[in-house]
């Protein structure tokens, strides 16, 4: 289950650099991508052991603060609202604001577990200076420099303690599915659609923990739990930050599924929020099927679908080997065909593979067309395995992994497609010295 970290305060305190420093143990995570803008926002860090997720509010906030006082105070009922954990991050230099007191006297009202971070503290001659943030009534303040990392080390200890003790339920062992997508694109009459109508084959699943509610559909020869976040938020006015919002919300539904229905609007095309959420789950290494929903509302021609699908295949690339299920939720058009191809990824995902298999196939591959020479420097590639982990991994032995480049990297990743069903999964391949 979803660990996940907020980090709030008002403008130029530091946020964004304490997030860098808190997700750079995992900079794999956020690496850019060439031709795709990265979420910039959302990252995993790793503590002794203890993964979670660290979400950047600041990233959404952009000007001067008397205009956005009031975004700050919807960030920060929001971080409240969707993540576990709260940073709550003051500035030693500027000293203690206005702000910052209506900050705490939000979050002192929450149920949540909140950490208070006095950050600049770049000299030990700053730490005497931290004592005035007491006065907000959040108990300790943790001083540190997000710039050097002094102090990180002491607040995140006391952080993963907060999540060691999050007990997970037991769940049955079935396919957890997830429908994400920006705004109004259809997905919660397409939620509706499976469970409405026959409520008898749906019951929700005793011991659901606060994070995600899941819903246990057995009929028509499907058995899943349908993961949904929906009914956690009991704030129905508040008029949010939209683009905010709908990341945080994916992310904790996308990190409590194994695979997700990302459903997109056909009279809207695929947008760059489109992409973000997509990115979403292939950084968390989920499965994915892509629903073009209000396909009904499209004038068509005899390639109209087949035009659409390249599009997004294009802008999904590298990753391009997904299904694409074109759907009309209102006429029940398809939509268990999406949940057809729902159970097939999540099989795909589960790919176990043999060491002999995966050598005897791929190493005359790889002799045939072996990886370029980089400075005189040849590769060669030994020995392959698969690693046991929730989605295929493989390893690569070589002699100088440091010499293997990204596009042959994706020319191994295509031969795996092309020999093994990995559609709708995305693969990580790693390179490791024999």
């Amino acid at each position: 289950m979803s660990n996940i970290l907020a980090i709030v305060g008002r403008p130029n305190v530091g946020k964004s650099t304490l997030f860098n420093r808190l997700t750079t143990s995992r900079q794999a995570i956020v690496e850019e991508t060439s031709g795709v803008t990265r979420d910039r926002h959302y990252g995993k860090a790793d503590w002794n052991g203890v993964e979670f997720s660290v979400i950047d509010t600041g990233g959404y906030v952009v000007g001067s603060e008397d205009v956005f006082e009031e975004e700050i105070r919807k960030q920060v009922n929001l971080a409240i609202d969707e993540a576990d954990t709260i940073l709550f991050v003051v500035d030693v230099k500027a000293g203690l604001t206005g702000l910052d007191e209506d900050v705490a006297d939000i979050l002192r009202r929450s149920k949540k577990k909140i950490f208070l971070v006095a950050n600049k503290v770049d000299n030990s001659d700053k730490i005497h200076e931290t004592a005035e943030f007491y006065q907000l009534g959040l108990d300790e303040v943790f001083p540190v420099s997000a710039v050097n990392g002094s102090g990180t080390g002491e607040l995140l200890d006391e952080v993963v303690k907060i999540f060691e003790k999050k007990t997970v339920e037991e769940l049955p062992d079935l396919p957890k599915f997830a429908v994400v997508g920006r705004p109004n694109v259809g997905k919660s009459s397409l939620v509706n659609a499976f469970l409405g109508d026959d409520r008898n084959i749906v019951t929700p699943v005793a011991g659901t923990t606060r994070d995600s509610i899941y819903t246990h559909y057995s009929g028509f020869g499907f058995d899943f739990l349908l993961v949904d976040t929906a009914g956690l938020r009991k704030k129905g006015k508040v008029r949010e930050n939209i683009e905010f919002y709908s990341a945080l919300r994916a992310v904790r539904v996308i990190e409590s599924s194994d695979v997700c229905f990302l459903m997109i609007d056909a009279t809207e095309g695929f947008e760059a929020q489109d992409q973000n959420i997509f990115h979403l789950i292939v950084k968390n290494r989920k499965g994915v099927v892509i629903i073009v929903n209000k396909w009904d509302l499209i004038e068509k021609e005899t390639k109209t679908h087949l035009d659409f699908e390249a599009m997004v295949r294009e802008k999904t690339a590298p990753f391009s080997d997904v299904p694409i299920v074109f759907t009309s939720v209102p006429k029940k058009q398809r939509i268990f065909k999406a949940l057809e191809l729902g159970v097939k990824v999540h099989k795909n995902k589960s790919l176990e593979v043999s060491t002999s298999k995966l050598n005897d196939l791929l190493l005359p591959i790889i002799a045939k067309t072996p990886p370029p020479a980089i400075k005189g420097k040849y590769v060669k590639i030994k020995y392959i395995t698969q690693l046991k982990t929730a989605f295929p991994a493989f390893v690569f032995f070589c002699n100088s992994p440091q010499y293997i480049r990204e596009p042959y990297k994706r020319f191994l990743e295509n031969q795996m497609r092309n020999h093994f069903d990995l559609t709708g999964v995305p693969v990580q391949i790693y390179f490791r010295k024999k």
